[in-house]
């Protein structure tokens, strides 16, 4: 009888021999499928989250407070919006009759210029108009379409009680340059100018803010 197999192969013909016999089906069904491989990955991930974490409490436990916490820093900014650095806004729209958003900081260069070129009256309306949106953007005192420069007076002398005669007086040069085409002056405009500062500075009393 010949044999099909040398009774002492040498190391070629042994791997050789076992490629062959390897790849007889009998060995490939025994495979692991990739349903197999799959499952086995999942248990496996499903087992590191139930192992312990720091202080002994599941891993699973610290994943479900991670995931609430962002849903509920999500749900909070779909509510309230972006995080606000101070309680200054962005406000805009009708300012004492006329459709204007510059804001506070705007209106005073508006003032600044107009007070330098000699224009009493443009500067006094700017200036009065950038305390107004200055208290706006505070959250201070808000104004809406048809507040008049008086009624804004009236209401921001409740935060600011000490400056209500001052506030008076400067909603009066705003409506006599503004309504009754009075020329305005220099005192007039400082006046108001030194307002702005004071109340820039000031702190208001919250307790007596006018709306």
């Amino acid at each position: 009888m010949i044999l099909a197999v040398p009774v002492e192969p040498d190391a070629e013909q042994a791997r050789e021999l076992l490629v062959r016999e390897l790849a007889k089906p009998v060995y490939r069904a025994a495979e692991p499928t990739w349903f197999d491989r799959l499952s086995a990955a999942v248990g496996d991930w499903l087992a590191g989250l139930l192992e312990s974490g720091p202080g002994g409490t599941p891993a699973i436990a610290w994943t479900v407070i991670i995931l609430a916490l962002v849903a509920a820093l999500v749900a909070a900014y779909l509510i309230f919006g972006p995080p606000r650095v101070n309680r200054r806004s962005t406000v805009g729209g009708s300012l004492f009759g006329d459709d204007d958003s510059r804001s506070a900081q705007t209106l005073r260069s508006a003032a600044d210029r107009a007070a330098a070129a000699g224009d009493w009256v443009i500067a006094i309306e700017e200036m009065f108009r950038a305390i107004a949106r200055g208290l706006s953007e505070r959250a201070i005192v808000s104004t809406m379409p048809g507040t008049t420069a008086s009624a804004f007076a009236a209401s921001a002398s409740g935060p600011f009680p000490e400056t209500s005669a001052e506030l008076a007086s400067a909603a009066a040069s705003f409506d006599a340059v503004r309504y009754l085409g009075r020329p305005g002056s220099r005192a007039e405009f400082d006046a108001i100018a030194e307002l702005d500062r004071h109340l820039r500075a000031g702190t208001p009393r919250l307790d007596g803010a006018g709306a």
